[in-house]
């Protein structure tokens, strides 16, 4: 007889991995280690699991989905839809044992699209994204202080802080770029991608390093990846207000800052963007629908290999 597929699920937290297997109901806890996870991995191995389920940790699962990834199906979730699982199934008590359970579980019903492995040069550039942002809030903390300051010896300490903040972000942007252009597949998205008026380089290196599956999924699943899908509120007779949720916040934060450029220099978005308003629409929906639009349009663009296309967009657009 063939024995039942094994799921596992991981939680990880900064000092230990707790481990929980279905349907054997085992659960054990290891170091979050090098050595730890070494043997977590020969472990897995050896019951060959269907499916290792995790949550994101804000980068605490890197090192384990690396080791993971190479040689069984892996899948990083979002913590939200783990919880909401969890309330569900009516539990409502939280502790790192009871998580891996439900990750395990989560595993078994839900069945979520395995994660692929990103390369160190993914890896890099997703970091150094993710640094240029915390660098870009302290410069809008910084220089909020300064236009309230009035006392000349704080003044110029922030001004001095100010200078080397703006520096550091062109030399981090300098670094992208290079980076960019050292990779021949990154080369050529990048520049499919920058041919659209309002992608600028950070928005094409966000769309590129965050967004893996852009030109692989069809329309409607790539918006409600990114979290640009109006979700229907309705029940009974009652029709309630569209909203977008969930998705990947930095995607959505770039694609925010693409789509308010192109609503006013793309002649085709901001033809769109017009007449979402001219017709009663609130300006945060019709950018919202700008959004995904442009979103729409690279990923055909990246699936189909073409550059920037009008026309291809107003048809979108319609």
């Amino acid at each position: 007889m063939e024995s039942a597929p094994v799921f596992v699920g991981i939680d990880v937290s900064k000092d230990r991995l707790d481990v929980a297997l279905r349907p054997s109901g085992e659960i054990f806890q290891v170091e979050n280690s090098e050595a730890a996870i070494a043997g977590l991995v020969e472990r897995l191995q050896a019951c060959s699991p269907t499916l290792v389920v995790m949550e994101a940790t804000g980068g605490l699962q890197a090192p384990l989905l690396a080791s993971l990834a190479v040689v069984m199906p892996v899948a990083v979730v979002n913590p939200r839809q783990v919880r909401d699982f969890a309330r569900a199934l009516g539990k409502l008590a939280k502790t790192d044992r009871i998580d891996a359970a439900v990750l395990a579980h989560f595993a078994q019903v839900i069945r979520p699209a395995t994660t692929p492995v990103p390369s160190e040069a993914s890896e890099t550039l997703s970091a150094t994204l993710a640094r240029r942002r915390q660098l870009i809030e302290m410069l809008t903390a910084e220089q909020n202080r300064l236009g309230r300051m009035r006392v000349a010896s704080v003044r110029k300490d922030l001004e001095v802080h100010v200078a080397w903040l703006k520096a550091r972000i062109k030399d981090i942007d300098k670094d992208m770029e290079r980076t960019l252009r050292n990779s021949p597949v990154w080369r050529e998205k990048e520049d499919l991608l920058r041919s659209v008026p309002g992608v600028g380089r950070v928005v094409a290196t966000t769309m590129l390093v965050e967004l893996p599956e852009l030109g692989t999924l069809d329309r409607k699943k790539i918006a409600a990846l990114v979290g640009v899908a109006p979700m229907n509120r309705d029940s009974g007779t009652m029709r309630g207000k569209r909203s977008i949720q969930g998705g990947r916040p930095t995607v959505r934060g770039a694609l925010y800052m693409a789509a308010l450029v192109a609503s006013r220099r793309n002649a085709v978005l901001k033809a769109f963007y017009e007449h979402l308003v001219g017709a009663g629409k609130p300006k945060k929906v019709a950018l919202t629908a700008c959004m995904r639009k442009l979103l729409t349009a690279m990923n055909s663009m990246l699936r189909s290999g073409t550059r920037w296309n009008p026309a291809q967009l107003a048809s979108a657009a319609a």
